[in-house]
């Protein structure tokens, strides 16, 4: 990071935000759900990913999009430490 910028941590995220991340394209031969729910995985805090997970949902993209190595993208998260809240929001919005 530039010694100009800031990093901001805890940046409270409107809806219009939220949703730039139902825009992203994927990278050539990568799954565009997988890809999207990744980013925001990383992205987002696990409230805001809930939120982001409304509207995922109204997109129709796949909710258990597979990963390379042949899982979920839901097994993918629960095998990470502290990702037990973004699993929850997964399976709240029907990924298994």
């Amino acid at each position: 990071m530039k010694k100009d910028k800031q990093k901001v941590i805890g940046e409270v995220l409107n809806d219009e935000r939220i949703k730039e991340l139902l825009t992203l394209q994927a990278p050539a031969g990568e799954d565009r759900a997988l890809h999207i729910l990744t980013r925001a995985y990383r992205a987002l805090r696990a409230e805001d990913f809930e939120r982001f997970l409304r509207f995922y949902a109204e997109t129709g993209l796949e909710i258990n999009p597979v990963t390379p190595e042949g899982g979920t993208f839901l097994s993918l998260l629960e095998t990470h430490h502290h990702a037990a809240p973004y699993a929850q929001a997964l399976k709240n919005f029907g990924a298994n």
